[in-house]
């Protein structure tokens, strides 16, 4: 199956993510920054948290008549103003496509979602693999002409399995990892060589109805909500930095059965719009709390 090219605006730019402590000044000093340089600037968005006193923006602006040479933009940035104003920044340039490894189970809706978004063209993105701990969906992965890898955990081959993964990834260069239903858990090891870079989907009843049958217990509980939440991996278990949640409401005439399809649902949805910001560079984390701009 061939993946149709993404249905969007050829333009050359550059997007800078930045955080500092707030003062005065910045977004003027940042702005003249690219128009001293003829930077066209097509999206620029800031946030301050008054609490941490600490800033935050994202910019975006055409590279087409830049002065400045596309491999040089970070050091003169660097050197012209994120060292005097202590700022953490990171640049990304649009004609770099990022590489996305998926991580499957057995269940296989959000793994469907990603594939048919992928295939559609929705999305500046390669899959070069899928890894799963089970044989399940290989047929899938087959289908799409993504490279399936096996790799199934068991507490003695661990560590092994998990070193062989990270060369595996590694042999790809993928960018960052998405757990589609992944029902496993990755060591603080692993996500480490991937720090806001794995993105986890999960229902929101965690950790009130945790376990294997969490519609069961809510159904037998009368919920009236339910939800998901998409959020980046950390070492501390489903704890990560929040990117996305949605709910959606149900009654007493929700069966469990009705429960479970509006809860996968909801986890397609959350999780390709947390995908989605991560492409689109609009995700900022400090400390263990997102910015995510419009």
């Amino acid at each position: 199956m061939k993946t149709i090219k993404p249905l969007r605006e050829k333009k050359n730019t550059a997007t800078l993510l930045i955080h500092c402590p707030d003062q005065q000044g910045i977004l003027a000093i940042v702005t003249e920054f690219l128009n001293q340089n003829k930077g066209n600037i097509i999206y620029l968005d800031q946030h301050v948290d008054r609490q941490e006193k600490i800033f935050y923006m994202r910019v975006e602006w055409e590279l087409k008549n830049f002065a400045i040479p596309t491999n040089k933009i970070g050091e003169y940035f660097e050197t012209l103003i994120a060292t005097p104003l202590q700022m953490t920044w990171r640049i990304y340039s649009s004609n770099t496509i990022p590489r996305m490894a998926l991580f499957v189970s057995k269940m296989p809706h959000c793994l469907f979602d990603i594939l048919a978004r992928y295939t559609a063209g929705e999305w500046d993105v390669e899959i070069p693999i899928i890894i799963s701990n089970h044989e399940t969906l290989r047929p899938v992965a087959e289908r799409f002409g993504i490279d399936f890898h096996y790799a199934p955990i068991t507490k003695e081959n661990k560590t092994e399995q998990e070193a062989s993964e990270l060369e595996l990834l590694q042999k790809n260069n993928i960018d960052f990892i998405v757990l589609a239903r992944y029902m496993q858990i990755l060591s603080g090891d692993f996500v480490d060589n991937f720090p806001n870079k794995v993105i986890n989907i999960h229902h929101s009843f965690l950790p009130a109805f945790a376990g294997a049958k969490p519609y069961h217990a809510a159904h037998e509980r009368g919920v009236k909500i339910i939800g998901a939440t998409s959020h980046y991996v950390t070492s501390d278990l489903d704890a990560g930095p929040i990117i996305y949640q949605d709910v959606t409401r149900c009654s007493h005439v929700d069966t469990v059965q009705s429960l479970i399809r509006k809860g996968r649902d909801l986890e397609k949805i959350v999780l390709s719009q947390a995908v989605y910001k991560h492409l689109q560079r609009k995700i900022l984390v400090f400390k263990n709390r997102t910015v995510v701009f419009n």
